[in-house]
């Protein structure tokens, strides 16, 4: 089985590199990207397991781009993160609504990060096979 595929939408290059050098150490591919427009022709292109977009980029937000992709049936099974600086309970709730399976601020730990996208991807296979899916409690 190949390594997960991440696809990381954030318009902050450090970001991005920090990211991108952790993940790939514990295993997984990682394409990044610094905007939303961006994040939606690579998903698109690379087929992601697993989509990490930051709310504020450039060219289109990353609710925008979630929205895009929400509504293509490719993208139906696949957790989309939302990342942002600007975490407020309401922001929360209203993009839990929009389709985002989980909402983290920033900044987040690599390591919490690691365990966020380790759990929805447990919770992807899980539901493919028909099993019950652990609960995974957005942050």
């Amino acid at each position: 089985m190949a390594e997960p595929l991440v696809l990381l939408a954030d318009d902050f290059p450090d970001a991005c590199d920090m990211y991108r050098a952790y993940l790939q150490f514990h295993g997984f591919r990682v394409i990044t990207v610094g905007d939303g427009r961006a994040a939606v022709e690579a998903a698109r292109m690379h087929a992601p397991d697993i989509i990490l977009l930051d709310l504020r980029m450039p060219e289109m937000t990353g609710t925008e781009a979630m929205t895009v992709l929400r509504a293509d049936p490719a993208f139906a099974g696949v957790p989309i993160v939302a990342l942002t600086a600007h975490a407020l309970p309401r922001d929360s709730q209203a993009d839990a609504r929009a389709g985002f399976d989980a909402y983290l601020s920033k900044p987040i730990s690599p390591d919490k990060l690691l365990r966020e996208i380790t759990i929805l991807l447990e919770n992807r296979r899980a539901s493919a096979r028909g099993s019950t899916p652990s609960s995974s409690r957005p942050s």
